[in-house]
């Protein structure tokens, strides 16, 4: 069974689905696909279970300042290469960010920097698989699935030294 629901956050209305074991997507309200940038569609919520629930915590806490690890439970949805992508996003350390090319070079083969960026623009759990810390080689904000503004808002957020 899938359970769905929203939080609102500084940067909008997260849309969050789990099964009974981890989390499965987390998802800006105005997620576009970063293929060819159309919204995508978000089931309505249905109810709160406990990963939910422990998301939602989890999440207040990293808002709040007080939070730089997430310790929950992921299963998103994709093919081996895209798996292995997340799993190495899932390695970038809060605060510091990385170009593609750095990424690609992370998996072993930096000629692979376009398949690496399109497997970053799938990630179906924004924030806590942290696709958001990766940006263009020349340092600049390219290609984000919530959007740009809120990229430069995450970066900035976890770059402060006012946390905690």
């Amino acid at each position: 069974m899938t359970y769905r629901c929203s939080v609102d956050s500084p940067v909008g209305r997260l849309y969050l689905a789990a099964n009974d074991v981890a989390l499965t997507e987390l998802l800006f309200e105005d997620h576009r696909s970063e293929v060819d940038g159309t919204r995508l569609t978000i089931p309505p919520p249905t109810r709160m279970n406990a990963v939910l629930e422990l998301v939602s915590e989890q999440l207040a806490e990293y808002f709040a300042g007080t939070r730089t690890e997430f310790e929950i439970p992921t299963q998103p949805n994709g093919t081996e290469f895209q798996l292995a992508v997340w799993r190495e996003l899932q390695k970038i350390s809060f605060g510091q960010t990385i170009s593609y090319i750095e990424l690609a070079r992370r998996m072993g083969d930096e000629k692979k920097t376009r398949a690496v960026g399109l497997a970053n623009g799938k990630n179906p759990i924004s924030i806590i698989i942290p696709c958001h810390r990766v940006i263009g080689a020349n340092g600049h904000l390219v290609g984000y699935g919530g959007g740009i503004e809120n990229k430069r808002w995450l970066i900035d957020f976890e770059a402060t030294d006012q946390l905690f």
